[in-house]
């Protein structure tokens, strides 16, 4: 009875590290934009969940936007914010997570239409 309890406990555990959203770190210098969203500068905890939604937390300040999760051929060494100019202000376009092959990507609907015209 005791063993039964044990895999059982052994395999919730499993279960949730492996369902488990990542949490990464980033500092934010400037305010910056991601999605229809203006990120104050801070430091801010970014979990990446399976779906392709992205949470930026500070403090009480909770920031959702979609994107999309790719793996580089190796690891990232560092932590990297790439920005592109839109319409005068800083847009968050990727995130390369750094000691992973992580990177998440964001886009906007209406900047990929107008590329595609």
């Amino acid at each position: 009875m005791k063993m039964n309890k044990l895999m059982l406990g052994a395999c919730v555990f499993t279960l949730g590290i492996a369902t488990a959203a990542s949490t990464y770190h980033i500092k934010i210098s400037d305010p910056t934009w991601v999605g229809q969203n203006e990120l104050k500068p801070g430091e801010y905890d970014v979990k990446v969940d399976e779906a392709g939604k992205v949470t930026f937390k500070m403090g009480k300040t909770v920031i959702e936007a979609p994107a999309k999760i790719e793996t580089n051929a190796s690891k990232f060494g560092t932590t990297l914010l790439n920005t592109k100019s839109v319409n005068g202000q800083p847009q968050i376009k990727e995130i390369d997570l750094g000691g992973t092959k992580s990177k998440i990507l964001f886009g906007d609907a209406s900047v990929a239409e107008a590329g595609t015209r």
